[in-house]
């Protein structure tokens, strides 16, 4: 498998399919995990590194799920297709900023990455579509399993896994749902809902992890302590906090509908023109357009077809695959603003104008609803 592969194939997570996909965009599920009498990647000496990254790599390649995957070490890739695996949320935006001694390996399919000498001499990770937290979970636990098997973990028997950053001891679990909360964000109740999922021991961050903004109404609700509970525990902790996350979202498009529907329909109208006639559009601005336009596409206001037109937008409106569009010179910001909106006009041409008809209320003589 190449890295043209990875492009061509936007990945099963990426195909807008789940349980409750309207809200959950993805799971996710990481480990950490170390050698034992190996220093940690961020200690560790190139010849140590590039030592570290010769007794795993073809233990990592063996795994069975990564038969005719794409492996490759970081120094051999460009920044530009490190930035891709970045928005494909393959590999985190630290890993990407190695090079010699770290390496990546995704499966086909790119539900399976596993990121060498990260922060952690293991980065294993599945990626599901949907909220499927438990099955992400097997996939991770089977490579995981193989792993182990072949390489010396460094694990203790009182403290569990030891990792690099002392948050991850104990499970080296990282468990988290990418939700889209428009209904919540336009209702403004989604600071409500941070703070309660707070309180609970959770995090909620952006788009990209810690320390990134919740563009496009997206965020990430993820477990914050992994020692003292069992991963099993973790992950349903965390699927319950979620089927409530989902049901706070549902419950808040409902209330828009109901009571809000006119400034509903109107974000909704705005964020399709906007779209359909920009000449030039920034990456934030198109990302939260385009989450509006995925809430118009939820409650049937456009086409089925919209749904995955949509979807694939949020992914090739990105800087690096901007820039791998074209195949030229690094675009300026400007050219790439104008690129972006190009690009989008062109994808909504094959969507319909939003039918709002179908979610304005009814009304008597006096503009009272019925």
């Amino acid at each position: 498998m190449t890295f043209d592969d990875i492009v061509a194939n936007a990945g099963q997570w990426l195909q807008g399919e789940g349980p409750h996909s309207k809200i959950v965009v993805s799971s996710r599920i990481r480990f950490a995990r170390n050698l034992k009498d190996r220093p940690f990647p961020g200690w560790a000496k190139k010849a140590e590194r590039m030592q570290v990254l010769g007794e795993i790599a073809d233990h990592v390649a063996a795994i069975p799920a990564m038969d005719s995957g794409f492996n490759a070490p970081l120094a051999e890739l460009t920044q530009l297709q490190k930035q891709i695996l970045v928005e494909r949320h393959l590999v985190s935006r630290e890993h990407a900023s190695k090079s010699a001694g770290s390496a990546v390996v995704v499966s086909r399919d790119q539900q399976l990455s596993i990121m060498i000498n990260e922060e952690d001499h293991l980065r294993v990770q599945s990626l599901l579509p949907g909220l499927q937290l438990r099955e992400a979970y097997k996939i991770n636990n089977d490579a995981d399993l193989f792993l182990e098997d072949r390489l010396p973990y460094a694990f203790h028997p009182e403290l569990g896994y030891l990792t690099a950053c002392p948050t991850n001891v104990g499970t080296g679990l990282r468990a988290s749902a990418m939700v889209h909360l428009p209904g919540l964000v336009l209702a403004e109740q989604v600071n409500q809902i941070v703070n309660s999922v707070g309180k609970i021991g959770l995090a909620v961050r952006g788009l990209y992890g810690e320390g990134t903004e919740a563009l496009g109404n997206l965020f990430q609700v993820s477990n914050q302590t992994t020692l003292g509970e069992t991963e099993e525990e973790i992950i349903e902790r965390l699927v319950k906090v979620i089927e409530q996350v989902i049901e706070h979202e549902q419950n808040a498009r409902q209330m828009l509908l109901e009571r809000r529907a006119n400034m509903l329909l109107d974000q909704i109208g705005r964020a399709y023109g906007v779209l359909a006639h920009a000449r030039s559009i920034a990456s934030k601005e198109a990302l939260n357009l385009l989450s509006v336009m995925k809430l118009g596409a939820d409650l049937a206001i456009f086409p089925e077809s919209a749904q995955l037109a949509v979807d694939e937008l949020f992914m090739t409106t990105q800087p690096a695959h901007l820039q791998l569009g074209v195949k030229q010179e690094k675009l300026n910001p400007e050219e790439r603003d104008t690129l972006r909106a190009d690009l989008v006009r062109a994808k909504l041409k094959k969507i319909p104008e939003p039918d709002l008809a179908k979610v304005v209320p009814a009304t008597n003589g006096n503009g009272k609803k019925k």
